[in-house]
């Protein structure tokens, strides 16, 4: 039976934090996790540490700093995650690297990361330590770019949830996952499938059908897996730009949650590719990464 027992929450105190609480809560009589909320504090900047300012005001400043992010953390979602039990913990050091070990040693079910916040996160849409943690972490990850946007928890309705296959060897986890988080959520699974375009890829000659037996292979492939892991979803299919294709179809389905797969071995680089970066920049609701 699919559970969430443990969920481990990064925080940067930003909106799209409070966003992807909404989210938790909204979830909250599917799912009754214990929330991890953490808060990784990186070592003062450099220039702090190499510049002699005196009277011990280094160690004041570093205090200082300590106390107020434990007051922040304290009582940061308060209101939010009301319906959860909750843990708060504060580290320090390198944020992707403490998330990760964290989240192991804990034994995490699912981390969520609100996308392109500050501090620590604020670089790329991705940004650096979710990039670090969608590569390393063991568990599944939620990531979102638009979670600042969530309405209230009581406007939120996963009716949807799709598994985005790629049709590789990770193709039976992300279904496994996607239809059990489903059925979690009372929610209709679909199956999303985009098949790079290769028109203009092989000169000037190329095969006219290659579509009708591309879709053909794909649909027999998705049939098998469908059979194996016990669903029967509808599946829609696109050519194309894989990062585009995937999040216009989860759009147009009024997808809520989107399953995408990732290697064990060589994270998110390795079963789908650079594509997984283009659907998590691009799609309209959260995606979990498995």
């Amino acid at each position: 039976m699919f559970t969430l027992k443990k969920v481990l929450f990064p925080v940067d105190f930003s909106d799209r934090c409070r966003g992807a609480a909404r989210l938790l809560e909204a979830l909250h009589t599917n799912f009754e996790p214990e929330i991890t909320l953490v808060h990784v504090l990186p070592p003062p900047h450099l220039e702090y540490t190499m510049t002699d300012l005196g009277g011990g005001l280094i160690q004041d400043y570093t205090v200082a700093r300590l106390g107020q992010v434990r007051k922040d953390l304290n009582y940061f979602l308060d209101d939010e995650l009301k319906h959860f039990p909750i843990k708060r913990v504060l580290l320090e050091g390198d944020p992707g690297r403490k998330l990760i070990d964290y989240a192991h040693t804990d034994g995490s079910n699912l981390v969520v990361m609100p996308t392109h916040g500050y501090g620590g996160f604020r670089r790329f849409m991705l940004g650096s330590v979710t990039a670090k943690v969608l590569h390393d972490a063991d568990c599944p990850v939620l990531t979102g770019v638009h979670m600042e946007a969530i309405p209230d928890p009581a406007d939120v309705h996963v009716r949807t949830v799709a598994a985005a296959l790629d049709l590789s060897e990770s193709s039976e986890k992300v279904l496994d996952y996607a239809a059990g988080f489903a059925e979690a959520c009372n929610a209709k699974l679909l199956i999303i499938h985009v098949t790079p375009s290769i028109e203009g890829m092989t000169g000037e000659y190329f095969e006219p059908n290659w579509r009708e037996r591309f879709e053909a292979e794909a649909l027999r492939r998705i049939s098998a897996l469908q059979q194996k892991a016990g669903t029967m979803a509808n599946t829609v299919m696109d050519y194309g730009d894989v990062g585009a294709g995937v999040s216009h179809m989860a759009k147009e389905n009024d997808v809520g949650i989107l399953v995408i797969g990732r290697g064990s071995s060589s994270g998110v680089f390795g079963r789908i590719r650079a594509h997984a970066y283009g659907i998590i920049r691009q799609s309209p609701c959260p995606v979990i990464s498995v």
